[in-house]
C-alpha cells in the first residue's frame, strides 16, 4: 500500500499503469525465451479470431471461441499493428475501471484520500494485474458494469442502458443485474409518499425511466444480435449464448458440480441435471435483488458473488466479476480490520486447500478428483461465510446518509 502522503489519484493510477506495463514487457521476454508461457491461451484464440474476420472469415471457425464477434473485431489491430495490441487495450481498461471506482466512492460521499486508498484494492490488486497482462479480456466486462452503476448513480439512464445492453452481449451472465437495476431505477421517492397498492405496482412497472432504460437497452442488445446473427448465422447464436447456458464442464474447477458433471458425463440425466443446477442460483439471485436493490453496487456484488459461487463451471477469473464491485463495498462494512484481514486469509486458505490436490491431477497425474470436489465444497462453504458476514456488517447508505444529515 502507498503512503498517505502519496496516495493521490494521479499518483494512484500512474503507478498502477506502470506496474502493468513492466509486466507486459516481462510477459513478451517469458514468452520468447522461457518453456511456461506468460501468455493466457484465451488470448491467442482471440487473435486467430481476429485474424479469420480480417480476411471475412467466421471467428468460430476458431475451435473453443467463444465469445461475441465483436471482441474479435476490437481486437483486429492484433493483426494490423501488433500481437500486443489487445493486450494494451485490456490494461488499459483495468487501469480505467479504477477510475470508475474512484468516481463512484466519492458519489456515495467518501473523501478523495479514502476513495484512493479503496480504489488501490483494485488496481494494486495482483489478480486482475496478471489477468489483464496476460491477455484475458475480463477488464472490457469490468469496465462496462462500472460505468453503468456510475451512470445509474448520476441517473443518466440512455447512457446506463446503452453501456447496460453493450455488457449483456458482451457476456451473458451480466443479465443477473437486470432485477435489481429495474426495482432501483423505479424505486422513487414521489411513487412511495403518493401511490399506494396496485396503483403504486402499476405506476412502478411503467416508470417513464424504467420505461427508457428497457427500451434502449433492448435495442442495443438486439441491434448487435440481429447483426451478427445476419454475419455469422447459427454459430453465433450457439457459441456466445446457448453454448455457456448448456455448458457442462467436466475439468476440474472451483465448482460445487464438477464432479457430478465428471460422473455423468455419459449419463442420459446430463442435460437435465446441468438445467437443475440454476435453480439455487435463480432463487437466492432473486431474494438478494429484492433485498438489497436499494443499494444497488452490494445487490450487484452479492448477485455476482452468488452467482459464480454456485456456478456449474468456476474459475479463478471468474471472481473478477465480483472483485472490481467489493471497494464499493467495503467502505460501508463495521468489520475491524483483523476481521477483514481474517476473512481474507480464509478465502485464500480455501484457494489453496484446492489448488493442492488440482496440482497433483494436473501436473502428477493422479487420481485426485474426490479431494478436489470436497474442497471446492469447502471452497463454496468459506465463499457463503463471507457473504454472510458482508451482509451481517454492512451499513446501508441511507443509513450513512441520515447519520450525516443529524450532524
Amino acid at each position: 500500500m502507498l503512503p498517505v502522503q502519496l496516495m493521490t489519484f494521479r499518483n494512484l493510477h500512474s503507478v498502477a499503469f506502470i506496474i502493468r506495463v513492466i509486466l507486459l514487457g516481462f510477459g513478451i521476454y517469458q514468452d520468447k525465451n522461457m518453456v511456461v508461457k506468460y501468455t493466457d491461451i484465451d488470448y491467442h484464440v482471440f487473435t486467430d479470431a481476429s485474424r479469420l474476420v480480417t480476411q471475412g472469415e467466421s471467428p468460430y471457425n476458431r475451435s473453443t471461441y467463444r465469445y461475441t464477434p465483436l471482441l474479435a473485431w476490437m481486437l483486429s489491430p492484433n493483426i494490423y499493428l501488433t500481437f500486443h495490441f489487445g493486450k494494451l487495450l485490456f490494461v488499459i481498461c483495468d487501469v480505467l475501471s479504477g477510475v470508475l471506482i474512484y468516481h463512484i466512492l466519492t458519489l456515495r460521499g467518501l473523501s478523495c484520500d479514502a476513495a484512493c486508498h479503496f480504489t488501490a484494492l483494485w488496481l494494486l490488486n495482483p489478480l486482475p494485474i496478471g489477468v489483464s497482462t496476460r491477455g484475458n479480456a475480463e477488464a472490457l466486462l469490468a469496465i462496462l458494469v462500472l460505468s453503468t452503476l456510475l451512470c445509474l448513480q448520476l441517473k443518466r439512464h440512455f447512457t446506463a442502458a446503452c453501456l447496460y445492453g453493450l455488457s449483456v452481449h458482451m457476456k451473458i451472465y451480466t443479465v443477473i443485474y437486470a432485477l435489481p437495476i429495474a426495482l432501483f431505477i423505479s424505486n422513487q421517492k414521489e411513487l412511495k409518499n403518493r401511490y399506494r397498492g396496485v396503483s403504486r405496482l402499476f405506476l412502478t412497472l411503467f416508470h417513464k425511466d424504467l420505461v427508457l432504460f428497457a427500451v434502449v437497452a433492448g435495442v442495443v442488445f438486439l441491434g448487435l444480435f440481429l447483426t451478427f446473427y445476419c454475419m455469422y448465422g447459427w454459430d453465433f447464436l450457439q457459441e456466445t449464448y446457448l453454448y455457456h447456458l448448456t455448458r457442462r464442464d467436466i475439468r476440474h474447477n472451483f465448482s460445487p458440480y464438477f464432479y457430478m458433471f465428471y460422473l455423468t458425463a455419459e449419463s442420459e440425466w446430463n442435460f437435465v441435471l446441468g438445467l437443475v443446477t440454476f435453480l439455487p442460483q435463480v432463487i437466492l439471485l432473486l431474494l438478494t435483488s429484492l433485498a438489497f436493490y436499494e443499494d444497488l453496487p452490494l445487490c450487484c456484488f452479492l448477485n455476482t458473488a452468488l452467482f459464480v459461487s454456485f456456478n456449474k463451471v468456476c474459475t479463478s477469473q471468474y471472481f473478477l466479476w465480483y472483485l472490481c464491485l467489493l471497494p464499493l463495498v467495503l467502505p460501508h462494512l463495521r468489520l475491524t480490520i483483523k476481521q477483514g484481514i481474517g476473512l481474507l486469509l480464509l478465502w485464500f486458505i480455501g484457494q489453496g486447500l484446492w489448488l493442492a490436490p488440482a496440482y497433483y491431477l494436473e501436473f502428477e497425474g493422479r487420481n485426485s478428483f474426490v479431494f478436489i470436489w470436497f474442497a471446492g465444497l469447502l471452497f463454496l462453504i468459506i465463499n457463503s461465510v463471507v457473504m454472510v458476514q458482508i451482509i451481517n456488517n454492512y451499513i446501508p447508505k441511507t443509513f450513512v446518509n441520515q447519520k450525516k444529515k443529524r450532524k
